[in-house]
């Protein structure tokens, strides 16, 4: 059997082409640029040119494919429902999804598709730290406006627990929250990532208007913008309380931001002169 993978060289997606290739599935990788993926993916992905916002386009990509891994993402609310339309009609009998933060029409589409499905609500990702990259390395300082806890989860976690549901019985309709095994605050995640480094890294607040600001510069929609800030000016308990289900689905204790950091502390560090 096949699995189509979307949004396949992003954070997650690229954890599960490589957790479903572990597992000895066939996969086929669905990028909008197929020749710089090549460089980012196994070699044994099926490589396809394609996005997930344009399902009309998707019929080759999803030729043969009983399994489908869809991410949320912004653009996407209004192809979704085609999207999952379509895949049905080409035969996909099970589908993963990574929601956007809240049940929208993808989620909710992908719920009424009268195929098995399993929705994955992941909180904070580990991999938000990226953002960092920039400012720790040319100052060794991090902005943010608010130093609230969070149970972030590592991305590879959320990619595991997404095989496990595509591939294994037993996951249908259910709705799995999806945490790391520890609360963090800001504060306390720039002390790992320093402690990782090698150097002091001190956090700046800034106002809550400038990161709004900050995220519409990268392209973010003013609504987008103030979505994400919000959360961290005020997250849902969900957000900030461990929840086990990464341990109950993988038989295992999720990963720690101690290892997400030991995986990426040369990313954060000043370049060689």
């Amino acid at each position: 059997m096949t699995t189509l993978v979307t949004g396949a060289t992003g954070n997650t997606g690229r954890h599960v082409v490589a957790e479903l290739l572990r597992r000895g599935e066939r996969v086929r990788a669905l990028t909008r640029d197929p020749g710089a993926a090549a460089g980012r993916l196994p070699a044994e992905a099926e490589l396809v040119e394609g996005t997930h916002t344009a399902p009309e386009k998707l019929d080759a990509a999803l030729d043969g494919v009983s399994r489908l891994h869809i991410t949320v993402t912004p653009g996407l609310a209004d192809a979704g429902s085609e999207l999952v339309r379509r895949a049905v009609d080409a035969g996909v009998r099970r589908i993963t999804v990574v929601w956007g933060g809240a049940v929208g029409p993808v989620e909710q589409a992908v719920a009424e598709s009268g195929v098995e499905w399993t929705r994955l609500e992941p909180q904070e990702f580990m991999s938000n730290t990226l953002d960092w990259i920039g400012s720790v390395r040319a100052e060794g300082v991090v902005r943010e406006p608010y130093d609230t806890p969070s149970a972030l989860v590592h991305e590879a976690d959320i990619a595991a627990v997404a095989a496990v549901a595509l591939l294994d019985d037993g996951h249908a309709g259910r709705a799995y929250n999806l945490t790391g095994p520890e609360r963090l605050t800001m504060r306390e995640r720039i002390a790992a990532l320093s402690r990782a480094v090698g150097r002091d890294i001190v956090l700046l607040p800034i106002t809550h208007e400038q990161a709004v600001e900050r995220l519409m510069a990268t392209g973010a929609s003013r609504e987008d913008a103030d979505y994400v800030v919000g959360w961290y000016a005020a997250p849902d308990e969900v957000a900030t309380t461990v929840d086990d289900t990464v341990e109950r689905v993988l038989g295992r204790p999720a990963r720690t931001f101690a290892q997400w950091v030991a995986e990426h502390a040369d990313r954060f560090k000043e370049p060689a002169r």
